[in-house]
C-alpha cells in the first residue's frame, strides 16, 4: 500500500502530540516511578527496590491477596515512568511484577508463587519491599505478620478483655499504647499465638483468663512477657476458625465455632467475599474504599461528607467483612444496588431514605383509585376481607370458646367467623390496603371486591394467592381401652347345737342358740323344730350372686334331746374383661370436629312445679381441633369421654360412670401418643371370728369366716393423627 504525502506528514505530528500529552500528564501528576529492581536480601529473602523521581511524602498503601498470592502497592499522585508495564522476575517467591496507571494513581502488583512475609519501608526517593517465602505444611496457615518490628519507644499493652459476640463467637480485644505496634500471628499446637513486638506488658495483665463458661470456642487466654515482646496465647476448643484485624490502637481477634452447624450457617454466609489482607497507616478513608473497589470490581460511590483517615490492619479477611469494619469505624453505612455500593454517613442515609418514603407516601395519597374483584377458591370471602383489613379471625372450638363433649352432644359449635365491614377498619399498622382502601364481599360467589390504588391491589392479590390454598385434612383415631381383673375368695361356717340334760326329777340344763330356747329345753319340752345356730359366720358373697359351694352335717339323738348342725361354705370368683372403643373422625386443618355415640338416661324429679323428666348423657365422644405444622407435626386440642350406665341408686335413678381426658398434645404425623391412663387396685383381707374359739388350731375354722379381694381396673387412651392427601373412606 502506497502512503500519500499528507499522511506521511501527519504521522510525525501525531507522535509528537502523544509524547507531549504523556509529558503533560506526568507533569500534572508530579511524581513518577523511574526504576524497579529485584536483589538478594538476608535470610533467603528478595528485596524489590522502587525508585521515584521525587521524595515520597508518605509510605504507600499496600495489601495482599491470598488467591492468587499477590502484594499490591498503591502510589497516589504518581505516574509510570518505566516505559513498560511489567517484567518476569522468577527470583525466590517473586514470579513477576506489573505496573498499572489509572489517572493520577499507579499500582504495582507483585505476583508470588506462594504465601510470603513482606515488609515495606520508605526512605526518601526509594521504597524497599522485603519478601520472604513461607514454608507452610499442607493444611496449616502461614504466620500472619501484621507489621514489622520497630525500635522500642515505650510501646505497651494497655488492656486485654474478652467478649462474647451475638452469634456465639469469642472476641479478644487488646488495647495498645499506639497503632504502630508490630504484630505476628501463628497457629501453634492447636492454639493461636500473637506476639506484640518490642512491647511491654504491665504486671497486672500477666494472667490467665478462663472463659470456658461463656460458650464460645475460646477456652483460655494467657498473656505473658516473652523477651522484649508480649505474647498472648489463645487456647480454643472444638472446630474453629479465626480472623484478626486492627483498628487504630485496638487489636481484635475473633474465633468462630464450626462444630455447631447452625452457628456456622449463620456466621459464614454473612461474609462470603474473597479474602484479602490490608495494612494501612493513617490513610484517607476514601483511598481505602478505592482499594476495595479495585479488588472487587464493584463501583463504590462515596458521599462528599465522607472524610477522615484511619489505621487498619487485616489478615485473610473477606472483603465484605473488611468493608463493614471500615464503615463501623468511621460511622458510615452502605446501600447496595446491583454492582454499585453507595457509602455515606448513617444519619445522611437515614435522612435521605426518610425523604424518599415521605415522597412515596404523598404520591400514594394522590394516586387514582380503581376497583377490582378477586375470586377465591378455598378461602371464604369474609375471612379474606378480615386478612386485608388487619382483623383477627375468631374461632369457637376446644382452643377457642369453652366447648366440650357435653355441650356438643346435641350439635357442634366449632365455626369460624370474621368481622366484616365495607369501609376497612382494623389496625392501620397491620392493614394490607392503604388508608383509603375499602373492601366488600359476596358469599354466594365467594368473591372479594377491593377498591384501592393499583399497587395495593397487586399486593392484595399476591397475598391472597399465597393463602388461598386447600386446607390439609386430618384423620384422628382414638382408642379407649378399659381392662379389669377381679378376684374374690370367701370361706365361712355355720355351727348349731340344741339339747338338755338331767332326768324328770332332777336338775335340768338346756343348751340352744338363744336364751328362750335354752329355757324351753330345761323345762322339759322336747328338742325339735329348726335348730338355732350357735355360730353363724357364713362366707360373704361380696356382691356376687349366690353363696358359692356349701356342705352340711347334722346329728339328731333318737330320744330328741339333742341336735348338732354344721354347714361349711366356700366361694371363689375370678373375673377378667376388656372394653375397646375406637372412634375416628376426619376434619380440616384448624376446624373442630366431634363424633359421639351413647344413650340418654331419663331422671324423674319432683318439685313445686310438679314431676319433671330430665335426661343425662352417657356417651362415647371424640372432640378434636387439629393444627398441622410445617415440620410434619400436628398440635391437637382433644377431649375424649367414655361414660357408661352405672348401678341403680334406688328412686334417684342410675349413676353414670365417667371416664374422660381433655388436653393439648403435639404428635408427629402417623405416630401414636398415649394421652393418659388411670390404674386402680383394691386389695382387702377381712376376717370375722368368735373370740378365743376362732383362734384355736383346726377347730377355730368352725368359728370364723375370711374373705380376700384383689380388684384391678386400668384405663388407657391412645390417639393417632394422620394427614390425608385426599379424602378417604373408612375401611
Amino acid at each position: 500500500m502506497k502512503m500519500t504525502r499528507p499522511l506521511r506528514l501527519f504521522i510525525p505530528i501525531l507522535a509528537w502530540l502523544l509524547t507531549l500529552a504523556a509529558g503533560m500528564a506526568q507533569a500534572a501528576v508530579g511524581n513518577q516511578i523511574t526504576a524497579i529492581s529485584v536483589a538478594q536480601g538476608q535470610d533467603d529473602s528478595r528485596v524489590v527496590k522502587l525508585s521515584f523521581k521525587e521524595d515520597l511524602a508518605a509510605s504507600p498503601v499496600h495489601f495482599t491477596i491470598a488467591n492468587p498470592h499477590r502484594i499490591v502497592l498503591d502510589f497516589p499522585q504518581t505516574a509510570n515512568g518505566l516505559g513498560r508495564f511489567g517484567e518476569s522476575v522468577s527470583q525466590g517467591v517473586i514470579k513477576s511484577y506489573n505496573v498499572m496507571q489509572s489517572g493520577e494513581r499507579t499500582r504495582v502488583v507483585l505476583d508470588l508463587t506462594g504465601p510470603a512475609q513482606y515488609d515495606v519501608r520508605q526512605a526518601g526517593k526509594h521504597v524497599l519491599v522485603a519478601v520472604k517465602g513461607e514454608q507452610v505444611a499442607e493444611g496449616e496457615k502461614a504466620p500472619a505478620h501484621f507489621a514489622p518490628a520497630v525500635p522500642s519507644r515505650g510501646l505497651a499493652v494497655r488492656d486485654v478483655e474478652f467478649k462474647r459476640g451475638k452469634d456465639g463467637e469469642g472476641r479478644i480485644i487488646v488495647t495498645l499504647s499506639e497503632a504502630g505496634v508490630g504484630l505476628d500471628i501463628k497457629e501453634q499446637s492447636r492454639a493461636i499465638v500473637v506476639d506484640f513486638l518490642n512491647t511491654a506488658l504491665p504486671a497486672s495483665l500477666q494472667r490467665k483468663l478462663d472463659v470456658a463458661d461463656f460458650a464460645t470456642p475460646v477456652q483460655l487466654v494467657e498473656t505473658f512477657t516473652q523477651g522484649k515482646n508480649t505474647r498472648m496465647k489463645v487456647t480454643p476448643g472444638g472446630k474453629w476458625d479465626y480472623s484478626a484485624y486492627q483498628m487504630d490502637n485496638q487489636f481484635i481477634l475473633e474465633l468462630r465455632n464450626l462444630d455447631n452447624v447452625q452457628a456456622a450457617a449463620v456466621d459464614r454466609p454473612r461474609y462470603s467475599g474473597e479474602k484479602l489482607s490490608l495494612n494501612f497507616q493513617n490513610v484517607d478513608v476514601r483511598a481505602v474504599l478505592q482499594v476495595i473497589a479495585d479488588f472487587t470490581g464493584l463501583n463504590i460511590i462515596t458521599s462528599d461528607t465522607v472524610s477522615g483517615s484511619l489505621t487498619l490492619r487485616l489478615k485473610d479477611v473477606p472483603w465484605d467483612q473488611a468493608l463493614d469494619i471500615i464503615l463501623r469505624a468511621k460511622g458510615l453505612d452502605k446501600r447496595v444496588s446491583g454492582n454499585v455500593i453507595w457509602v455515606a454517613p448513617r444519619d445522611e442515609l437515614a435522612a435521605k431514605e426518610k425523604l424518599e418514603l415521605e415522597a412515596k407516601q404523598q404520591i400514594a395519597d394522590l394516586e387514582d383509585m380503581q376497583v377490582d374483584y378477586i375470586r377465591l377458591n378455598y378461602l371464604r370471602a369474609d375471612e379474606a376481607q378480615a386478612i386485608l383489613n388487619g382483623q383477627s379471625l375468631t374461632k369457637s372450638g376446644p382452643s377457642g370458646q369453652a366447648v366440650s363433649c357435653e355441650t356438643t352432644a346435641t350439635g357442634i359449635g366449632g365455626t369460624t367467623s370474621a368481622q366484616t365491614t365495607s369501609t376497612g377498619g382494623g389496625s392501620t399498622a397491620q392493614r394490607i390496603l392503604s388508608k383509603r382502601g375499602t373492601t366488600s364481599f359476596d358469599l354466594k360467589t365467594n368473591t372479594l371486591f377491593v377498591q384501592d390504588t393499583p399497587s395495593k391491589i397487586r399486593e392484595a392479590k399476591s397475598l391472597l394467592e399465597t393463602v388461598d390454598v386447600p386446607s390439609k385434612q386430618v384423620m384422628i383415631e382414638a382408642r379407649v381401652v378399659i381392662a379389669d381383673d377381679n378376684f374374690n375368695r370367701s370361706l365361712g361356717a355355720k355351727l348349731g347345737f340344741k339339747g338338755r340334760t338331767g332326768g324328770p326329777n332332777s336338775t335340768r340344763a338346756g343348751i340352744s342358740g338363744s336364751v328362750s330356747d335354752a329355757n324351753t329345753g330345761a323345762s322339759g319340752t322336747s328338742v325339735s323344730g329348726t335348730t338355732p345356730l350357735n355360730v353363724n359366720l357364713p362366707n360373704s358373697s361380696n356382691g356376687t350372686t349366690g353363696v358359692g359351694g356349701a356342705i352340711g352335717f347334722s346329728i339328731i339323738e333318737a330320744a330328741g334331746n339333742a341336735i348338732l348342725n354344721l354347714e361349711l361354705q366356700a366361694l371363689e370368683a375370678d373375673k377378667r374383661g376388656k372394653v375397646l372403643s375406637n372412634p375416628r373422625v376426619i376434619t380440616q386443618n384448624q376446624k373442630p370436629a366431634v363424633i359421639l355415640q351413647g344413650e340418654e338416661i331419663p331422671y324423674t324429679t319432683v318439685s313445686n312445679s310438679g314431676t319433671q323428666t330430665t335426661f343425662r348423657n352417657a356417651v362415647l365422644c371424640l372432640l378434636v381441633d387439629p393444627q398441622v405444622l410445617n415440620n410434619d407435626n400436628i398440635i391437637l386440642d382433644v377431649e375424649v369421654t367414655k361414660d357408661s350406665r352405672g348401678e341403680e341408686a334406688g328412686t334417684a335413678g342410675f349413676a353414670i360412670n365417667k371416664k374422660r381426658v381433655k388436653t393439648q398434645v403435639r404428635v408427629k404425623n402417623g405416630e401414636t401418643a398415649i394421652l393418659g391412663g388411670i390404674f386402680e387396685q383394691t386389695v382387702r383381707n377381712d376376717t370375722n371370728k368368735v373370740p378365743f374359739l376362732g383362734d384355736l388350731p383346726f377347730l377355730g375354722f368352725f368359728f370364723r369366716d375370711s374373705s380376700k379381694i384383689d380388684n384391678k381396673t386400668e384405663l388407657l387412651i391412645f390417639l393417632t393423627p394422620r394427614v390425608l392427601d385426599e379424602a378417604i373412606l373408612f375401611q
